[in-house]
C-alpha cells in the first residue's frame, strides 16, 4: 500500500480525495497554483507544493511540474481527480515513466475510449446496442451528406474529441448540413486539436443514463448501477441522481452488463463510467465511455455505502475487488445537484465574486462536497462550481425533500449560483414523477420562472416583517394585567 499520493487536483475533489487517504492512513501532497495558493485543500493536506501561475495551462495542466513535485515530496502516486490532466493518456504515462503509479486506467485504456470514434468501435464488437450513424471520422463531406440523408434527418454531429457540448450540432435537414459539419469540425479542431467529426441519428427526447463501473489488474469487472443525469444545460449537466427513477431491474441488468463488456474492450481497471442515451421506448445506445472518477459519484457511493476513491486507491496498489457482482445492492435513493457560480436567471452565465457568506447546509441525510470558505474568490481560470450538495433518503420522494430543505439552508452571497434553478426543478412536477429527459431546460425552464419566484420570496418576507410590526406594537399596548402570558411564565421571566 501507498504511504503517501499527490492529488493533481484542486478544490472539492483534491479535498475529497485527501479525506479518504486520510482514512487509509496515507499521507497527501497537495499542488496549487497562484490563485489557490490559500485553498482549503492546501491546508488539509499534510505537504503542499506551489506549481506555478494561476493559468492551468502553466499549473495544473503541466505534467512535469506533477512530476516534479511528487519526486520532490516522496510521493508513491498520483491521484488525477477530475479534469485537467485526468483523462491525458500522455500524461499518465509521463507519470508511469517517471516510476510512479497512476491512479486510474492505463494510457492504453484512456486513448481507446478517449476518442468517441475508437470507444465505438470497441463497443461494436461487443454487440453493445450503438445510435445508427457512422463509425468512422468524416472526412468527406458530400458523403457525409449522403449518410446523413440515408440516416434520416434530424442528425448530431459530433467531435471525436473531447465533450462539453463542443464540436456538436443538430441538424434538421439537407440544406443546413454543409455549413453545419463545417462549423462542427473548426470548433472541434480549436477546442482539441482535432476536427475529427461523426454522425449520428439524433434521439429528439434522450435520457441520459450511466453505468459506473469498477475494475481491477486481474480481469474482474462489476458495474455499481446507473444515475440518472438528464436534466443539463449546454450539454453539460447540473443535477444527477441514483438509481434512475424509470428503470426497472431488467433494462437495469442489461445496461450494467454492457457497461462491463465495453469495460472489458479495453481492459479497464479502476473507476470508469459508460455513458447511454434511452429512448422514449426504453432503448438504450452506447454514447462513450470517462476513463475516471465522475463528478457525480457520491450519488453511487452513497446508494452502495462504497467509497469509489477508497477502491481506486486500492486497485491502482494491486488490491483485488474485495466485493463481486452479486454483493452489490441498492439502497435507498441519492440526489445530486452541482453549485456553480452562475446566473441561471440569465442564460447560466458565469457569475463570480467573493463569497462574502457561505454557509453549506447540515443534518441528516446531507453531504457537501466542496473546496471554498466564506471570504474565498472564486477564481476565473477555473471551472465555476462551488460545490456538490448530495442528499440521500430511503425513496426517491424522501431525498428530494430533504435536497429542497438542504437548498433552503444553504446560504450563499457574493455571487448568483444555480441553487434557484436546482430549487426549481426538485419542485417540478415532471421531475417528481420522474418524467423528463434531456430536454428538461428548453421544456419547462425560462428565467422569468425564477424572477417570478424571487418576487413571491420579497412578497412574502415584507408580508412576515409587516404582521411582526403589527405584533409587537399591539403588544406593547396590552397593560400588564391583560396580559395573556401564564403566571409560570411570569415567573420564568421575572
Amino acid at each position: 500500500m501507498f504511504s503517501k499520493i499527490l492529488i493533481a487536483n484542486r478544490g472539492e475533489i483534491a479535498l475529497r480525495v485527501m479525506r479518504t487517504a486520510r482514512d487509509m492512513g496515507i499521507r497527501t501532497v497537495a499542488v496549487y497554483s497562484d490563485a489557490d495558493r490559500h485553498a482549503p485543500h492546501v491546508y488539509y493536506a499534510d505537504e503542499a507544493v506551489h506549481i506555478g501561475p494561476s493559468p492551468s495551462s502553466q499549473s495544473y495542466l503541466v505534467v512535469e511540474k506533477i512530476i516534479d513535485a511528487a519526486r520532490k515530496t516522496g510521493a508513491q502516486a498520483v491521484h488525477p481527480g477530475y479534469g485537467f490532466l485526468s483523462e491525458n493518456a500522455d500524461a499518465a504515462q509521463a507519470i508511469i515513466d517517471a516510476g510512479l503509479v497512476f491512479i486510474g486506467p492505463s494510457p492504453h485504456a484512456m486513448r481507446m475510449m478517449g476518442s468517441k470514434l475508437g470507444a465505438k468501435e470497441a463497443a461494436k464488437k461487443f454487440n453493445v446496442p450503438m445510435v445508427p450513424g457512422t463509425d468512422y471520422a468524416i472526412k468527406d463531406i458530400d458523403k457525409a451528406r449522403k449518410i446523413a440523408v440515408e440516416t434520416g434527418f434530424p442528425v448530431l454531429i459530433k467531435a471525436s474529441a473531447g465533450g462539453g457540448g463542443k464540436g456538436m450540432r443538430i441538424v434538421e435537414n439537407e440544406q443546413s448540413f454543409d455549413e453545419a459539419v463545417k462549423t462542427a469540425m473548426n470548433e472541434a479542431l480549436s477546442a482539441f486539436g482535432d476536427g475529427s467529426v461523426f454522425i449520428e441519428k439524433y434521439v429528439a427526447s434522450p435520457r441520459h443514463i450511466e453505468i459506473q463501473i469498477m475494475g481491477d489488474n486481474y480481469g474482474n469487472i462489476v458495474y455499481l448501477f446507473e444515475r440518472e443525469c438528464s436534466v443539463q444545460r449546454r450539454h453539460q449537466k447540473v443535477i444527477e441522481e441514483a438509481p434512475s427513477g424509470i428503470l426497472n431491474e431488467k433494462i437495469r441488468k442489461q445496461m450494467g452488463e454492457c457497461a462491463v463488456m465495453v469495460a472489458k474492450a479495453c481492459n479497464y481497471t479502476g473507476a470508469g463510467t459508460v455513458e447511454f442515451l434511452m429512448d422514449d421506448k426504453m432503448n438504450f445506445y452506447f454514447l462513450e465511455m470517462n476513463t475516471r472518477l465522475q463528478v457525480e459519484h457520491p450519488v453511487t457511493e452513497m446508494i452502495t455505502g462504497l467509497d469509489l476513491v477508497r477502491e481506486q486507491i486500492l486497485v491502482a496498489a494491486g488490491e483485488k475487488l474485495s466485493f463481486r457482482q452479486e454483493d452489490l445492492k441498492i439502497h435507498g435513493h441519492a440526489m445530486e445537484v452541482r453549485v456553480y457560480a452562475e446566473d441561471a436567471a440569465n442564460n447560466f452565465l458565469p457569475n463570480v465574486g467573493t463569497l462574502s457568506v457561505y454557509q453549506p447546509p447540515r443534518g441528516v441525510g446531507v453531504r457537501v462536497d466542496d473546496g471554498y470558505e466564506q471570504g474565498m474568490e472564486i477564481p476565473i481560470y477555473y471551472d465555476s462550481m462551488i460545490a456538490k450538495l448530495i442528499t440521500y433518503g430511503r425513496n426517491r420522494e424522501e431525498a428530494i425533500q430533504r435536497m429542497i430543505r438542504a437548498i433552503d439552508e444553504y446560504k450563499i452571497t457574493g455571487c448568483e449560483t444555480t441553487l434557484p434553478f436546482c430549487r426549481f426543478v426538485m419542485k417540478h412536477p415532471a421531475f417528481v414523477k420522474a418524467q423528463f429527459d434531456t430536454n428538461f431546460v428548453k421544456n419547462y425552464f425560462k428565467p422569468e420562472y425564477l424572477h417570478h419566484e424571487n418576487e413571491k420570496e420579497e412578497e412574502m418576507a415584507a408580508l412576515a416583517a409587516e404582521l411582526f410590526f403589527e405584533a409587537t406594537n399591539s403588544a406593547s399596548k396590552v397593560k400588564p394585567s391583560e396580559s395573556k402570558v401564564s403566571l409560570w411564565r411570569n415567573n420564568r421571566l421575572n
